[in-house]
């Protein structure tokens, strides 16, 4: 794998996001996230997610991967890491030191815990290009109230890691002088349990919440592809995007 990074040790399986400065999740880099999602077993305590670089965790899928035939498999390949982290059994966490924007946010929340820098920020700026995020519709609309989610899938403006801390997207926020081991000394907490009763305790935990991810994936799926695609404005704010100029909206 040329864009990712898989390790592990007797407690932690390590998926490491491995492109710098931005991590941008281009086709080649999520058909290697999911290839490495798929070489996990539910034999240690937990997955962590991280990225190489200060600069961000992932500024998100990338854009020219979103025009033209590619959007489909782009969209395939990219809901299929997410259908994979789902049916991970162990806890999964993501460790996030710079900005994780887009995809890349959309990553971090589809892990069970977020771990985050004073100096991370998340967001969902699809919407400033005349598109949604499909996995964050779902993601905001469970993990924060409501009212900000929404705002936050509409706006597309970012927030830092305190706030979202608050608003339920992040577990806990680190300064950076001593954040790894900030994290390790949180992650401890989870490789001092016994590795089968933390499973079972989250497959318990996702009993209770309810598992229809994958059904209201796929209807958003359709509404993406079927209706959004097919719009003037949404083709318009990605070509605006590669041409480096501001979207003319015909708002149809």
């Amino acid at each position: 794998m040329s864009k990712i990074t898989f390790s592990s040790d007797d407690r932690i399986y390590r998926i490491t996001l491995n492109d710098p400065p931005l991590n941008i999740l281009d086709i080649e880099m999520l058909g290697e996230l999911r290839d490495a999602i798929g070489r996990v077993s539910n034999d240690r305590h937990a997955l962590v997610i991280d990225a190489a670089g200060e600069k961000a965790f992932s500024a998100g899928a990338s854009v020219p991967d979103h025009l033209g035939a590619r959007v489909g498999s782009m969209l395939q390949r990219f809901h299929d890491c997410f259908r994979a982290l789902e049916k991970i059994e162990m806890p999964t966490i993501a460790v996030v030191r710079g900005a994780a924007l887009g995809g890349g946010c959309e990553l971090a929340m589809g892990c069970d815990f977020v771990l985050a820098s004073e100096r991370a920020r998340f967001g969902q700026p699809e919407i400033l290009l005349g598109v949604f995020p499909p996995v964050a519709a779902f993601q905001l609309s469970h993990l924060t109230p409501a009212r900000k989610g929404l705002e936050l899938l509409l706006t597309g403006d970012p927030v830092d890691a305190t706030t979202a801390a608050a608003l339920g997207m992040v577990n806990a926020v680190f300064a950076l002088d001593g954040f790894d081991e900030a994290v390790n000394g949180w992650i401890a907490r989870l490789s001092r349990q016994s590795a089968s009763s933390l499973r079972f305790a989250k497959k318990a935990f996702r009993i209770a919440q309810g598992g229809d991810f994958e059904q209201r994936l796929a209807q958003i799926e359709r509404l993406y592809l079927d209706e959004l695609m097919k719009t003037l404005d949404a083709n318009e704010g990605l070509a605006a995007f590669m041409e480096k100029r501001k979207p003319v909206w015909k708002n149809e």
